[in-house]
């Protein structure tokens, strides 16, 4: 059956190909997106869970340290970026006008280093909802092409059987089929990294806001209200 369908796909017109390897060259990167987002998932998740261990047991020192062997942690990281300027900043002037504008530098900086990890999650994921959206279409369309280049082929023959049709027609649905191929895997892979991705963010919203607070009591000054994190919404 394989080998059949090779046959079709070396025996298909110049438009058909062209559109088969437009396919396969989605259907490649689609591919290389899944494994590599599932896999930089799974380690987001194992250290996202091990850094909030750390972080409610020990202290800010402990928790720094143990965060640098847990960066694939979006919120190890925005716990990183934040804390390296809080450590700066303590070598500065601790007047009150210093620590109001510290509080301000780093809710900022919690919100921005938030957006970044954000948009590296979401990195891939537009073309995974491409491929998942176009292809089928991209690969009808080489079937539309295929089926009137065949019904060509039946008038300059002046016959209509099934000898002369079948094989065209069944050349150009291998378009449709290949286009098909690509487009399912690239949409289970959409759904199923959408789902963990909110679920990153929201952990990772709900850490931000918890740390921004212990660095208002760290800093002495009343709590101000983090940023929302969500990518729909723009950070401050």
């Amino acid at each position: 059956m394989s080998f059949d369908l090779i046959s079709l796909i070396l025996q298909a017109g110049l438009f058909v190909k062209l559109v088969l390897i437009l396919l396969l060259i989605f259907s490649l990167a689609s591919l290389t997106i899944i494994v590599v987002k599932w896999w930089e998932l799974r380690a987001a998740d194992q250290d996202s869970e091990a850094f909030l261990e750390v972080y409610r047991r020990e202290g800010f020192s402990e928790t720094f340290d143990a965060a640098r062997h847990l960066d694939r942690s979006p919120l190890a990281v925005v716990f990183l970026t934040t804390g390296a300027e809080l450590l700066e900043a303590r070598e500065r002037d601790s007047g009150d006008q210093t620590r109001e504008k510290l509080v301000r530098e780093l809710t900022r900086s919690i919100a921005w280093s938030a957006t970044a990890q954000v948009r590296r999650l979401e990195r891939g994921m537009p073309f995974l909802a491409t491929t998942g959206s176009a292809a089928p279409f991209i690969g009808l369309l080489g079937t539309v092409i295929g089926i009137i280049v065949a019904f060509q082929s039946i008038g300059v023959a002046g016959q209509a059987s099934l000898a002369v049709v079948g094989p065209g027609i069944a050349e150009a649905l291998v378009a449709t089929a290949v286009g098909l191929m690509a487009a399912i895997p690239a949409t289970i892979a959409y759904n199923h990294f959408g789902g963990r991705i909110d679920g990153i963010l929201s952990m990772l919203e709900q850490f931000s806001n918890h740390f921004e607070e212990d660095l208002n009591r760290l800093v002495q000054v009343p709590s101000i209200q983090v940023p929302s994190i969500r990518p729909d919404v723009q950070a401050e």
